[in-house]
């Protein structure tokens, strides 16, 4: 994906290739974008299942989460097309390899952009999702299907969150627990004053980042217009 740092120079390169896009394409990007937020995000932590993984990210982007962190141990992040629907295309997704402290920088880098992060815990004694407030931005943490999340990210979490339950089962499906929680809190933030929207700046990257995901070669129309415009490209 090519990135432009100089935005007057983006903004010529935006136009340009809006000529390969229907003005309806460009309209639903528009729209779809103006509901994109990074209010709030999600980390998963060393998912195995492909389906859960893609389950994941395709609640994400009907629910206009523009972000998802994964951090890797033992289990490389795989998506399966089939489920997510093409979610991963549209999604920023940040990995952290496994290494001795991958957990620590994931969750450190979430404080520097102010997230408070929530560990999702089946344990009654946890606030639950309806007590959590909007107004602070927030990162949920999930992990594994079988044994949940690791003691370090737990260690790390600002708190703990769960979703009510008033059955014999223990916890919901990995992809569940996030559609609940992320319909609960997104739809809370819609209506709350929170200033949940990304800034003009973040709309006209993501923009120019998903018209070249939707044009056919953007890397060669890209180049393209830099020869014809005696551009030096970086």
């Amino acid at each position: 994906m090519v990135k432009i740092e100089d935005k007057a120079l983006r903004d010529q390169v935006v136009e340009y290739l809006q000529q390969f896009v229907t003005e309806s394409r460009q309209a639903r990007l528009t729209e779809i974008i103006q509901n994109r937020t990074r209010h709030v995000t999600v980390v998963l932590e060393d998912l195995f299942q492909a389906q859960n993984i893609s389950a994941v990210l395709r609640t994400c982007d009907c629910y206009g989460v523009q972000d998802v962190h994964v951090i890797q141990h033992r289990n490389d992040f795989e998506a399966n097309k089939d489920i997510s629907m093409g979610a991963d295309k549209w999604l920023t997704i940040s990995k952290y390899p496994h290494s001795e402290h991958n957990v620590k920088e994931c969750i450190d880098q979430l404080h520097e952009q102010g997230y408070w992060v929530a560990a999702t815990l089946p344990d009654e004694r946890r606030r639950t999702i309806f007590d959590l407030p909007v107004e602070q931005k927030t990162a949920f943490l999930f992990g594994t299907e079988l044994t949940g999340l690791s003691d370090e990210a737990i260690k790390y979490a600002d708190g703990n969150v769960l979703i009510p339950m008033y059955g014999f089962t223990e916890s919901f499906n990995i992809s569940n627990s996030a559609a609940i929680i992320l319909s609960h809190f997104v739809e809370r933030m819609h209506r709350s004053n929170v200033q949940w929207q990304l800034s003009d700046e973040e709309k006209a990257e993501l923009y120019f980042e998903w018209l070249q995901k939707t044009v056919k070669d953007p890397d060669g129309l890209i180049r393209h217009y830099y020869e014809k415009n005696h551009i030096q490209q970086d």
